[in-house]
């Protein structure tokens, strides 16, 4: 993370050898997560290229309140790996094979997006207010009615149901911004 901040700090050699760390620490990463998504090495290498080049052109899209470098990198990748086989699809260039014939999952790829998915909503539910965030995990991590919950925290009803509503909302948005759900 600080050779990114270090980055966007300075437009000098030292900021590229900085860059130039950052690539070798996370590349392999970022190719991984192409690779398992594209399914050809040629193609995924090329998207690497991509995200990477997006990232030094626009390191101030990092944005550390939201999130690690490396779950940022891989929304980034995901994101431009499902666009890239939606534009395949489109133009007919390419046929998009299904690993083992069935249902087109990748066990490992499944895996590390999960993982990807959990850690973004924590750092999501990180962001809301201490209301809002309780009133959530309550009702959806621990199956408390909201009533119950309100009648628990001495609240209106209505109160709780608005502070889920808007948290849902408020979730939502910040997945929409990383990648993670469509506008």
């Amino acid at each position: 993370m600080r050779e990114l901040s270090n980055f966007r700090q300075q437009k000098t050699a030292y900021s590229l050898q900085n860059f130039d760390d950052f690539y070798k620490q996370n590349a392999s990463y970022v190719y991984k997560i192409a690779l398992y998504i594209i399914r050809d090495p040629v193609e995924a290498e090329d998207l690497c290229h991509d995200v990477f080049l997006e990232v030094i052109q626009h390191p101030e899209q990092y944005d550390p309140k939201r999130g690690s470098i490396k779950a940022w990198l891989g929304v980034k990748t995901r994101s431009r790996a499902i666009d890239r086989l939606r534009k395949q699809q489109k133009q007919g260039l390419n046929e998009i094979m299904e690993p083992g014939g069935t249902n087109g999952t990748d066990p490992t790829a499944e895996a590390v997006f999960s993982k990807l998915e959990i850690e973004s909503l924590h750092d999501s539910l990180r962001q809301l207010s201490e209301p809002q965030r309780e009133a959530l995990t309550a009702t959806y991590f621990r199956s408390v009615r909201q009533k119950d919950w309100a009648e628990a925290t001495g609240r209106p009803l209505g109160t709780v149901k608005s502070w889920i509503r808007y948290g849902v909302h408020n979730i939502r948005k910040q997945f929409v911004q990383m990648g993670w759900l469509e506008p």
